[in-house]
């Protein structure tokens, strides 16, 4: 096996377990923003405008924290396609100068 094929197999596996330990860190963070959640919605004894409130602000960390998670790992993907030469090449032409309208035709007497 060439230094080459090595390193391409040792990044991938790199790559992996980057992809599986950043998406536990998500899921374990999430998981603790829904139990501390749930915690305070249980100490509040039916105050439902504080209830509100806590599910509301709950809902929006999970859902900023897996969005963010997931967006940073496209762009990384993408980033990653590019520097390698994977990313489909797109190939810009020149536009064509635009047409001339025809002059307008002449009225016979």
């Amino acid at each position: 096996m060439s230094r080459d094929e090595a390193r391409a197999i040792r990044d991938t596996e790199l790559e992996k377990d980057r992809a599986r330990y950043g998406l536990l860190a998500v899921v374990t963070s999430n998981l603790a923003i829904a139990g501390v959640a749930i915690f305070g919605v249980w100490q509040l004894d039916g105050d439902k405008a504080v209830i509100v409130g806590i599910l509301t602000a709950a809902f929006t960390a999970v859902s900023s924290m897996t969005t963010a998670y997931l967006g940073i790992k496209a762009i990384s993907n993408t980033a990653k396609s590019f520097a390698l030469g994977e990313a489909p090449v797109r190939r810009y032409t020149e536009a064509a100068p635009p047409a001339q309208p025809a002059p307008p035709a002449q009225r016979a007497p």
